[in-house]
């Protein structure tokens, strides 16, 4: 009988010999190869219920948690293996004999830790606050005390998000960061108090290399990664430097790191973005104004990536294969208010990145 739960990694119930089957049955079920959940695999199963946004639910992970309770394996999978007999006597000679009889625990899994009161008394705008990172990081601070700006270009995202938090200091405001009447928008719901700015909206590109590259992706990627970001640094700064103090956190990316994570456009925009943040640090650190950059490794946002190039396919697939697992929004909200709070007081014109040790591979 398993003794698998919802609290149990999707790593450990595909490799359990109950809970694989169960697993890889309702994946087949969907048209889905268990492969499509290994950018999240070291995550409990029932995580899915909120990644999934309402395809998993709680009562499936309480039937799958059921089923393997009661040994339901599927027909035609391969039965159980018997538990291997425990060793006779322990020496110093059986000492790998007993680490692969009894493999490493996994991590445990990572639980975000709110600080109350980090962003008191703080007003912060954050882009792309209507899912993934934006979201998370927008959450994140208006738990922790702060008046959020939220800002996206889709108003029903803004408005999910703002009825999750009723209780908080949020103020959706709905615009394109690239135009400029939208930016006078969030600057005039900020008011005259801007603490921070977490620019964390943007696009991925279609992964085309220089050869390939269209000039539509080129100015649709520039505009809203590198110009977006620019236009509302722009906005801030003045009021930060009337004050005497502000904190601005860009998001980069491995492909401001790298030229193996994107295709040209996007690669060409980060690094921009990463230009962005060192010459505002060197410029205004004197001022009072922090400006660092997060570079987030992969992450479980709705950026989809889209192969327009077969080579281009080909060699950022290879790159793909020493990716760690995916991060969680969660994580990476985690890295970007820490930047942006005073706990990172002493930090300025960094690009860190946020990425599982790929950066490091």
């Amino acid at each position: 009988m398993s003794t698998l739960t919802g609290d149990s990694s999707i790593k450990t119930w595909l490799g359990d010999p109950v809970g694989g089957p169960i697993i890889r049955e309702l994946l087949a079920q969907a048209g889905q190869d268990p492969d499509v959940l290994r950018p999240v695999s070291r995550l409990a199963l029932k995580r899915l219920i909120k990644l999934s946004k309402g395809q998993f639910s709680q009562e499936m992970v309480d039937q799958l948690v059921a089923r393997a309770a009661a040994g339901d394996v599927p027909a035609g999978a391969a039965a159980p293996a018997a538990p291997a007999a425990p060793a006779a006597s322990v020496d110093d000679e059986t000492v790998a004999d007993i680490e692969s009889a009894f493999p490493t625990p996994e991590p445990e899994e990572w639980v975000e830790q709110v600080t109350p009161g980090r962003f008191a008394g703080k007003t912060v705008i954050v882009t792309g606050a209507g899912s993934g990172i934006g979201r998370a990081t927008a959450s994140r601070i208006a738990r922790e005390g702060g008046r959020v700006i939220a800002v996206d270009i889709f108003q029903d995202r803004l408005d999910e998000f703002a009825a999750e938090l009723p209780d908080a200091q949020v103020v959706p405001v709905a615009g394109d960061i690239t135009n400029d009447e939208s930016v006078a928008a969030i600057l005039a719901a900020a008011g005259d108090q801007v603490d921070g700015l977490a620019n964390i909206a943007g696009i991925m590109d279609d992964m085309t290399p220089i050869g390939e590259v269209t000039d539509a992706v080129w100015e649709r990627v520039f505009n809203v990664n590198v110009t977006g970001t620019m236009k509302l640094m722009r906005a801030v700064v003045p009021g930060m430097l009337a004050r005497g103090k502000g904190s601005i956190v860009n998001t980069a990316s491995e492909a401001a790191l790298r030229g193996s994570a994107a295709g040209v456009a996007y690669t060409a925009s980060k690094h921009a973005v990463a230009g962005l943040t060192k010459s505002s640090a060197f410029m205004y650190g004197p001022s009072g104004i922090r400006v660092n950059a997060v570079a987030p490794g992969p992450t479980i946002t709705n950026i989809e990536a889209k192969f327009a190039s077969p080579l281009g396919a080909e060699r950022v697939q290879l790159a793909m294969t020493i990716l760690p697992d995916a991060a969680e929004a969660e994580a990476l909200a985690a890295s970007i208010t820490f930047l942006l709070s005073d706990d990172g007081v002493n930090i300025n014109g960094v690009v860190l990145p946020s990425d599982g040790g790929w950066s490091a591979a």
